[in-house]
């Protein structure tokens, strides 16, 4: 029997991209396609698949809204995260609501098509990278390169905000609303930010600007 798939992204390339990629396996069915959070939900609770796929980020409603309404109804649908995020706060919330699998964007079809064999039996799978990135994560919280300290001068005035609100363990869409910059803004503020205190990955920032919060905000 096949599973039955919802898959909701608001980027129609990436959407279709991940679509053509799962109609190679012939044990998956998507049965709807949705390019906001409403209209996910709505075809989740009419359509009641095995498994819906997810972006987090998404107009009308997030993918974790989505979750906690249609968990309300308590319909049976498991639920896999496909994102671009990174940092620890969504992977927590993420955890918390009770997906069955996070996976990036980034990585390949495999890990995809391992997370919904897994949610379809009921079990988690989180890709290797999230794992090794929240690793790198811990390992800077406990030690973490002061020499970076003194570097934090080189950096723009905006890159000086951008690095202030991640202190406060904001997320990048947090910064994009209170600097009143997209999120691809954002993106590129801290891909700079990395690039000049040496720093590798989004989680290793978050890490570094919460271990060092007072410092930076002098």
């Amino acid at each position: 029997m096949r599973t039955r798939i919802v898959i909701a992204d608001d980027h129609a390339l990436v959407r279709q991209g991940f679509i053509s990629l799962l109609a190679e396996h012939r044990e998956f069915e998507i049965v709807a396609e949705a390019e906001d959070g409403w209209d996910a939900l709505r075809k989740i609770m009419e359509l009641k698949p095995d498994v819906a796929i997810l972006d987090i980020s998404m107009p009308r409603m997030t993918g974790f809204d989505v979750i906690r309404e249609a968990k309300k109804k308590n319909i049976g649908v498991e639920f896999v995260i496909l994102t671009m995020f990174t940092e620890k706060e969504y992977y927590d919330e993420a955890m918390e609501i009770g997906v069955k699998g996070y996976v990036l964007k980034e990585n390949s079809i495999r890990d995809l098509v391992a997370a919904l064999s897994f949610a379809t039996h009921g079990m988690k799978y989180v890709s290797p990278l999230i794992l090794k990135l929240l690793g790198e994560q811990r390992q800077t919280l406990a030690s973490p390169d002061r020499n970076k300290k003194n570097n934090i001068d080189i950096l723009t005035s905006t890159e000086r905000k951008v690095l202030k609100l991640l202190s406060e363990g904001k997320t990048s869409k947090d910064v994009g609303k209170e600097l009143n910059i997209s999120h691809r803004t954002v993106q590129n503020h801290r891909s700079n930010i990395c690039e000049k205190l040496k720093l590798t990955g989004h989680n290793t920032l978050l890490a570094f600007a919460v271990k060092n919060k007072e410092m930076i905000w002098k």
